[in-house]
């Protein structure tokens, strides 16, 4: 009998740092996969992901609403505790042998929540890792619960088994994220021809042939009351410059309208004709972007783990991604305009560093995906000192 994989997605982030996998076990001849979807994934307002991921070939065997409206930190308290009342039903229905779990989403911290008390064995990815935010305390506490580990560098992994896992459920294959990255690169160059008709974004047409930046800033749960002001002097910077931008929507998290409402006032009193904006782009896609940009700019990982593989510039803002592993393609910066605005020139002239692989080389699916097939399943957890 194949083991069944569930994977849970609720949002892009969760998507292209878990397909890798999906496709893995998708294809493997022990394993089935089922996926679940809810949060953001459903929404319209965040991008329409759920269609992607039918245009990338995979069933969606159970869909769920969860998110309570408000962007604030009780919505997320109170969306987070109706993901676990509905996804426990999910679970009971489709019985998985295994629930695949994705980082550090509070949408992540509800599956877990559910599987563990339901004696379903978790597989926990890209934990043990350091960042700033609500999704530290989330990481860390999802490694607690989960029984099979696969963090995403080796500091990760000594930092899990430091926190009593045992070593024989630690695994160390790198970030799924960069096996999309390592196949866009091996392909020819990217094509800039109907990115603005096929994927609707909002702004004037701009010219990516001539260089361009790419913006991604996610409101700090911890700093929720400053997430606006901190994202105008983003903007401010942005607009001293009027570097061709690509702007992609911020995720779900408490202080997300705050961010979006800036967004609308900037653009209604200034008019950009330099800035184009996407709810949700597909994963090569934006991956494709990346590998082309100037330098790309916000809070967001991608500016963390997925840059490094690729040799992209990055201005890295404020506490979001404090202390986690990081290349010499960045630059952390304050949320002080003439930072930023500085730092951003300096990359731009340095165009392209030297490629590191410190979340991999490109072959974590599989090697998850044959690991899940064949290792000791067992739901009585210890801590191993």
């Amino acid at each position: 009998m194949k083991r069944r994989i569930c994977v849970f997605i609720g949002g892009r982030a969760n998507y292209s740092s878990i397909k890798s996998v999906m496709l893995a076990v998708k294809k493997h001849n022990k394993l089935s996969l089922q996926v679940v979807v809810g949060s953001a994934t459903v929404l319209d307002k965040y991008g329409n992901l759920y269609e992607i991921l039918k245009k990338d070939g995979f069933i969606i065997k159970s869909t769920f609403y969860n998110i309570v409206e408000g962007n604030n930190p009780l919505t997320m308290a109170k969306s987070t505790g109706l993901g676990i009342i509905e996804i426990s039903n999910i679970l009971k229905d489709l019985k998985p042998h295994i629930v695949m779990i994705v980082g550090d989403r509070f949408e992540m911290m509800s599956v877990a929540i559910a599987a563990s008390y339901m004696n379903i064995v978790i597989a926990h990815t890209m934990g043990g890792e350091v960042s700033g935010s609500i999704d530290e305390s989330v990481r860390h506490s999802i490694t607690k619960l989960s029984h099979i580990h696969f963090p995403a560098n080796k500091d990760a992994k000594n930092r899990i088994l430091r926190l009593g896992e045992s070593k024989k459920f630690v695994f160390n294959y790198g970030c799924p994220r960069i096996d999309l990255i390592k196949k866009q690169i091996n392909r020819k160059k990217f094509s800039y021809k109907n990115l603005f008709d096929k994927f609707k974004g909002v702004g004037p047409i701009i010219d990516l042939n001539k260089g361009y930046l790419i913006v991604l800033q996610h409101p700090v749960t911890t700093e929720f009351n400053n997430s606006r002001k901190h994202f105008e002097l983003t903007l401010k910077a942005l607009n001293k410059l009027k570097i061709p931008t690509i702007m992609i929507w911020p995720n779900i998290d408490a202080g997300s309208d705050e961010i979006s409402k800036g967004i609308r006032t900037f653009r209604e009193k200034s008019h950009p004709s330099w800035l184009h904006i996407f709810k949700i782009l597909p994963s090569e896609t934006f991956i494709n972007l990346m590998i082309n940009a100037l330098c790309l700019v916000g809070n967001s990982s991608a500016g963390i783990r997925d840059s490094g593989i690729i040799g992209l510039p990055v201005v890295n803002i404020g506490s979001r991604q404090n202390k986690r592993l990081r290349g010499k393609n960045i630059i952390n910066v304050s949320y002080n305009y003439h930072e930023i605005y500085y730092a951003i020139l300096k990359q731009i002239k340095i165009k392209r560093y030297k490629k590191n692989i410190l979340y991999g080389n490109g072959k974590a699916g599989e090697r998850i995906a044959d690991r899940l097939s064949k290792i000791n399943l067992y739901v009585q957890k210890t801590i191993s000192y």
